[in-house]
């Protein structure tokens, strides 16, 4: 299976740092409906929409892991051979084609971050979109930790105020499994407090498990531009195909953009575990000189058929019948908006694959009878 253009194209935008998004990029769309005047004209005025993101925390505290694993398509272990990030390292991600994600990984020296605080002060915090701050939950320096945190948010509140501030207690896997939920619990409040006027949502996250895709994917939601009409144009497309959940990914991160579930179910972290399989997957198949294009996983009670949609993200169709499948043309979405990748259907055939986790996450009893 050859590796399509597009898909090449994807993956060279989303290699991490030093990578400008390339000019010209074909408009795109995560709409249903067939365009019109009004439509085209709001997405001509976000074309290539740039948002600043700072990714701060001590040295050693995992940034340019996360970020790596996240944007550049690196596997946990390959992270050691990562080095030291020397004062900012200036990266451009295209997220959904026309969202450029503007990423500022600050080295976490003290001379850096004393540096950043003084003489960098204004060219560091201005135009803020998002703060991530990244805390070693092992760190012996908390207090330190803390003040440096608190400096970040009065650069914050001085040069952008309207910054959405992520915390992230990483390293979560290096505590006591019996601990985590009781650690992270007064961390939270911790940082609560200390945020104050501010507001910030806090994640537990490891590079080793799920919970780096949970926390990324609530960060790049706060980014996405007319989310609330995503979210409808999704539930309608559901309700259309009368399926039980529709979860629509990022094409390039799997990052879970959006979803639809029509009822509840136990497994409050299925859709973390999913991009984190699929995603495992898909850097499986690019060992192997092929691009993952599409799964279909059923059983007993139920098929889930995983896709590209548009141009910029791919779709995951739950249905509770397992004798469903999939449309001939595949669930690909050909809209004016999203021109067509270069995949015919013909190369688009399922493939099946004998993923036990990705059955677990969707094959658990709902909690509503």
């Amino acid at each position: 299976m050859e590796e399509s253009d597009s898909e090449k194209k994807t993956e060279k935008e989303n290699l991490g740092p030093g990578v400008q998004p390339p000019l010209g990029e074909p408009e795109g769309s995560l709409g249903w409906t067939m365009p019109n005047a009004s439509m085209k004209k709001k997405v001509r005025c976000v074309r290539n929409m740039k948002k600043k993101v700072l990714l701060m925390g001590k040295s050693g505290s995992g940034k340019t892991s996360m970020r790596s694993i996240i944007f550049a398509n690196y596997i946990a272990r390959d992270t050691r051979r990562l080095g030291t990030t020397i004062d900012v390292e200036h990266s451009h991600v295209r997220f959904l084609g026309n969202l450029v994600l503007n990423l500022w990984d600050c080295g976490g020296q003290d001379t850096f971050m004393e540096n950043y605080f003084t003489s960098q002060r204004d060219n560091i915090f201005r135009n803020v979109e998002v703060l991530i701050y990244v805390f070693d939950v092992e760190s012996r320096e908390l207090e330190k930790d803390m003040h440096y945190y608190q400096s970040c948010l009065e650069a914050i509140l001085q040069n952008s105020p309207e910054a959405k501030i992520f915390c992230l207690v990483h390293k979560m896997d290096l505590v006591q499994e019996d601990q985590r939920d009781l650690i992270f619990k007064e961390r939270e409040e911790d940082l609560r407090r200390l945020s104050r006027p501010l507001e910030c949502s806090c994640f537990r996250t490891s590079i080793w498990d799920e919970t780096l895709y949970k926390a990324w994917s609530s960060i790049v939601y706060q980014l996405i531009p007319n989310v609330q009409q995503l979210e409808m144009n999704l539930r309608n497309f559901a309700e259309i195909i009368e399926a039980d959940e529709v979860l629509l990914f990022e094409r390039a991160t799997f990052l879970v953009i959006s979803h639809y579930q029509c009822k509840e179910q136990r497994d409050a972290h299925r859709f973390e575990k999913i991009s984190n399989i699929i995603k495992q997957f898909k850097l499986s198949c690019s060992k192997l000189a092929a691009s993952f294009q599409s799964m279909e996983v059923r059983n007993s009670n139920f098929a889930a058929f995983i896709d590209i949609f548009t141009s910029n993200t791919y779709v995951m169709v739950v249905m509770s019948d397992p004798s469903i499948r999939p449309p001939a043309q595949g669930w690909y979405c050909p809209i004016e908006l999203c021109p067509p990748t270069s995949i015919s259907n013909q190369e688009k055939a399922p493939s099946a694959c004998p993923l036990a986790n990705l059955v677990e996450a969707f094959s658990k009893p709902s909690n509503i009878n």
